[in-house]
């Protein structure tokens, strides 16, 4: 065989085999660790009870942060208002859960007779990136760090450690107040108090318990696969929020020292004896965000509220037709018997307290509806039928209406103690209060009260035709058969959202927004179900923006 053809012909066929095999072997190579990169970057999710405490308080989680974030973009508000499209492609997978272990109150005084009172949760949120080490690590220096800065001032001062089998992350503002992050491999914890990481890296390492071990949070969990965020508050962290929320509330109700000091020692103590937990769902709608909260109540009281607040099977009155357009908010009630549902209400309150603030709870209760001029709330709830309308026509609840039904009106005026029926009325229907703040309209076979000038304005739109009746919202709000549902419009929640997400592209510009509440009672408690643009999530993300 000549030898010059070997070397002519079949070596370069055996060179270009030789290439091929290497090419398609490189390329094999980078196929499958690509795959790796892929598998590594998109696991199966986590679950990030395991990392949380078992005594946690409070529990927020999201399996998907890039797709809890675009569901507060898909609306009309946003696309007015954003500056700029959003994109949350890079956070797609990457889970979050946040985990309150604990809450701290603070005075800060204004004046000698003025202070303001706050209150700072201490909070740990996990993460779980399904990356790489190295892009978690530049991921918390980088956006978590910026977000510390915009927080606490731009004299930050940022120190990293080794610690734990990772990297310990301190920044320190000028006024002293700390932010700590810890990261291993895929995962980071990130707050605000540094025994609260402690803790939750104690659960991490199998040295203390999880909240895996809270069967009620993991049978509420089951039912919330497809909703984009999911929340519980333990039977103490409603105790500590019932604290914190009878304060505030005292703080808000009266300036009178004596009555905050009584709101503040019994409104927590009804809170903490019937209340057992509380759990929370955020699912995408074609009407927006969905927000569904479960209070789980005691057994006695559930029974009673089975018995006592059932809705009625009546059809909705034409009482929206008394309401403008531009009406603020609008709530109605509707009940079997609204007298009935009023004592149940005040024995559950009476007998959750002790027996003399349970006195005083029933002799001060016909002042819940003093700013409806009602002074004995008893009395004219025996007199009405059972759909209740009450109405806001400002933000700062000045201006309010009650719209009922009357059965019997000799004792709806007896229950209205600052108007004298006796006296002439004007236009023949309508009574006023010596100093004019008050007003009674009886049209048809209503009453409309509260104060004169919106009294004026609900008989001015049933004569223009122009009502709430006659807007988009109205349907939703009339076809809906809870015990009370409430239709508001909201001024401010947008433009900061938006500001938060994206940035405003005219700080001037406003656009309200609308949102439903309706409320059930059930056998095991009670069920509150909003739909609105941003739901409980805006919230949220304003409160940590503004941390």
């Amino acid at each position: 065989m000549d030898t010059n053809f070997i070397t002519k012909y079949l070596k370069p066929q055996i060179d270009t085999d030789r290439h091929r095999y290497f090419l398609i072997l490189s390329v094999s190579i980078c196929v499958y660790l690509w795959v790796i990169l892929l598998s590594s970057c998109q696991s199966a999710p986590t679950d990030l009870r395991k990392f949380a405490p078992a005594e946690t308080l409070v529990y927020l989680e999201t399996n998907d942060l890039g797709k809890t974030l675009q569901a507060l973009t898909d609306n009309e508000a946003f696309q007015e208002l954003a500056k700029k499209k959003t994109d949350f492609s890079a956070l797609e997978n990457i889970q979050v859960a946040v985990a309150v272990t604990g809450f701290e109150t603070s005075e800060k005084q204004i004046t000698d007779e003025q202070s303001i009172l706050n209150f700072k949760p201490h909070f740990v949120a996990v993460a779980d990136t399904h990356a790489w080490e190295w892009q978690t690590r530049r991921l918390v220096e980088e956006k978590l760090g910026v977000f510390v800065q915009e927080n606490y001032g731009e004299a930050v001062n940022q120190t990293v450690s080794d610690k734990h089998g990772g990297k310990w992350f301190v920044w320190t503002a000028t006024d002293e107040r700390k932010m700590f992050a810890f990261v291993q491999s895929s995962h980071i914890f990130f707050g605000n108090d540094e025994s609260a990481i402690e803790k939750c890296l104690a659960v991490k390492s199998g040295e203390a318990d999880s909240l895996l071990k809270n069967e009620n949070l993991a049978r509420a969990r089951k039912n919330a696969d497809d909703a984009v965020a999911f929340g519980y508050i333990s039977t103490d962290g409603v105790a500590q929020i019932a604290n914190l929320a009878g304060v505030s509330t005292a703080i808000k109700a009266t300036e009178d020292d004596d009555g905050r000091s009584f709101i503040a020692r019994v409104l927590p103590q009804i809170l903490q004896k019937t209340t057992k937990e509380i759990f929370w769902t955020a699912s995408k709608t074609e009407q927006g965000i969905e927000d569904k909260i479960f209070v789980s109540l005691n057994e006695e009281v559930t029974s009673v509220f089975k018995e006592t607040l059932v809705a009625s099977s009546q059809l909705p009155t034409n009482a929206a037709e008394f309401l403008p357009a531009d009406v603020k908010s609008a709530t109605r009630y509707s009940l079997q018997n609204p007298q009935i549902a009023w004592r149940s209400l005040l024995l559950i309150m009476a007998k959750n307290t002790d027996a003399l603030s349970g006195k005083i709870l029933v002799n001060f209760s016909n002042s819940l509806l003093t700013p409806y001029g009602i002074s004995d709330a008893e009395t004219f709830l025996s007199a009405i039928d059972s759909q209740i309308l009450t109405a806001k026509f400002d933000a700062e609840g000045e201006k309010t209406v009650v719209i009922v039904s009357v059965k019997d009106a000799e004792n709806v005026k007896k229950s209205i103690a600052e108007i004298d029926f006796k006296a002439q009325p004007e236009n023949a229907a309508i009574w006023k209060s010596k100093d004019d703040g008050i007003a009674a309209a009886f049209v048809e076979n209503k009453l409309i009260l509260g104060d004169s000038e919106s009294v004026s304005r609900c008989l001015h739109t049933k004569q223009s035709g122009n009502s709430f009746t006659k807007t988009a919202n109205f349907q939703r709000f009339a076809d809906n058969r809870a015990v009370a549902i409430t239709f508001a419009n909201d001024t401010d929640s947008a433009e900061k959202v938006v500001g938060i997400l994206a940035g405003l592209k005219d700080e001037n510009k406003k656009h309200p927004t609308v949102y439903l509440i309706e409320t059930r009672f059930t056998d095991k408690g009670i069920e509150r179900k909003t739909i609105s643009d941003f739901g409980l999530l805006g919230t949220i993300l304003e409160q940590l923006h503004q941390r």
